[in-house]
């Protein structure tokens, strides 16, 4: 395939997802992930994306700021179902981890009224849940401005002193053939650490990071028991994931 044809192709892709890297690409247009490198270089020269370690993104969303509110409020109608289906899975009592990703912030409207233990590292939504029937217990450690997250080895460390009945953890990419990954190593090494100390493990996680693998592998399917996601999941890819021994709520 010749490079206009690559061009067209890499474009519609960055166009359609904001983000994507490298290896997305080369499965997308079929080519070596050597040749995508070079591709980006010379798209990036020209001004029609932005090139970020080990992918691209697009202008528009490279110039703006990173802001929470805005990732909570994409694919809201998805996020809401999943985290409707995800607090159904909390009894009264319970002790639960809630990470800080962009989906789980959304559960707060439906677990305020349970009196259980939330324990997060995510700074909204402890502000949400402060006047309500939850008892918190906010991690310690390094704030991350940006992310609106608390992360690193003292909330590591915070972490491995509990247990909990269940673990809600989000991901920046799911696949069959590689499991789990994040955009960065902080996220990911926090959801590592809530998976490790809780009996019942879920990734809440929308379809349109279904079969997209991201900056950092760092875990297999099974790191979770079950997989919560939005009624526009294809089933063939549920199915995949369900050989791989995943429950699958929808």
């Amino acid at each position: 395939m010749n490079f206009q044809n690559r061009k067209r192709l890499i474009l519609e892709l960055v166009e359609q997802l904001e983000s994507v890297d490298v290896r997305e690409l080369a499965a997308h247009v079929q080519t070596s992930e050597m040749t995508i490198r070079r591709d980006l270089t010379q798209l990036a020269a020209e001004g029609l994306l932005y090139r970020t370690r080990g992918g691209a993104m697009r202008v528009d969303v490279a110039a703006q700021p990173f802001r929470f509110e805005n990732k909570a409020a994409s694919r809201a109608e998805q996020k809401d179902h999943i985290c409707q289906l995800a607090a159904q899975q909390i009894q009264e009592g319970e002790t639960i981890f809630l990470d800080c990703g962009s989906t789980i912030f959304r559960i707060h409207p439906y677990i305020r009224h349970k009196r259980i233990q939330v324990i997060t590292n995510s700074l909204p939504l402890m502000a949400e849940l402060l006047n309500s029937s939850v008892q918190i217990n906010l991690i310690g450690g390094e704030i991350d401005r940006e992310r609106q997250a608390v992360h690193g080895f003292m909330a590591e460390q915070h972490i491995r002193q509990y247990r909990a009945d269940r673990a809600f953890i989000g991901v920046d990419g799911i696949s069959a053939a590689n499991g789990l990954s994040a955009a960065s190593e902080k996220e990911a090494s926090t959801a590592i650490h809530m998976a490790q100390q809780a009996k019942q493990v879920y990734l809440l996680c929308d379809s349109s990071k279904f079969e997209r693998d991201k900056y950092l592998h760092f875990a297999p399917l099974t790191l979770a028991h079950t997989l919560i996601t939005d009624k526009e999941a294809p089933i063939d890819q549920l199915n995949k994931y369900r050989k791989r021994g995943i429950h699958i709520v929808q």
